[in-house]
């Protein structure tokens, strides 16, 4: 059983794993076990050159943004389990959260985050009633997103990223996915808000 399970490896599913995992040494959070799917081919950051996003140096690649990032996770909080070269199939509600099965496993976890992006080609099942046209992207695009009040769904259910109906700017993306782990956070700390800092 996950306490928290994070489907998509792009910028918001890596933005929320890292918070989430950088909480490991708070009481509320040492004994979280945290997941990530990390399929991240049709990641829009394969195909991203950023020159203004603050702190990246221009000419910087999205393609290297993914490769870094795993590599920053695993590094800093191994503690964070990667699952690689699976996608997920389902996510159904149960007794004690939701089962999600991919194409290898089944697991459960008491909370979800779908990091996914926000292209009319999803195929998560169970997600169906969710899903409506994107209020930010044009028509033209078949975006979509899936309905949600401050990025959650359903009870233990967040939806982080372009998906929760934000624009395609990689600073919002993460920022998304930063603010889906605090609210996490904060419900592991019994609704006491929290924010992880690293300080000199």
């Amino acid at each position: 059983m996950f306490d928290a399970f994070i489907i998509g490896g792009g910028a918001a599913g890596m933005s929320c794993a890292l918070v989430l995992g950088s909480a490991k040494l708070k009481p509320f959070a040492e004994h979280k076990r945290i997941g990530i799917v990390m399929h991240q081919r049709t990641s829009h950051l394969q195909n991203a050159l950023f020159n203004n996003v603050l702190g990246l140096t221009p000419g910087t690649l999205g393609a290297d943004i993914l490769q870094h990032g795993k590599a920053q996770l695993q590094n800093l909080y191994p503690h964070v389990e990667q699952i690689d070269t699976e996608k997920v199939k389902s996510v159904a509600k149960s007794s004690e959260g939701f089962i999600i099965a991919t194409n290898k496993n089944t697991y459960t976890s008491k909370t979800v985050v779908i990091a996914v992006g926000y292209t009319n080609l999803i195929t998560i099942k169970g997600l169906e009633d969710y899903i409506e046209p994107h209020p930010k992207a044009n028509l033209e695009k078949s975006r979509i997103w899936l309905k949600n009040d401050n990025h959650l769904i359903d009870d233990g259910l967040y939806v982080a990223g372009t998906l929760a109906g934000w624009r395609s700017q990689f600073a919002i993306a993460s920022g998304s996915g930063a603010q889906v782990a605090t609210d996490i956070l904060t419900l592991w700390n019994h609704g006491k808000h929290t924010k992880i800092h690293d300080k000199v």
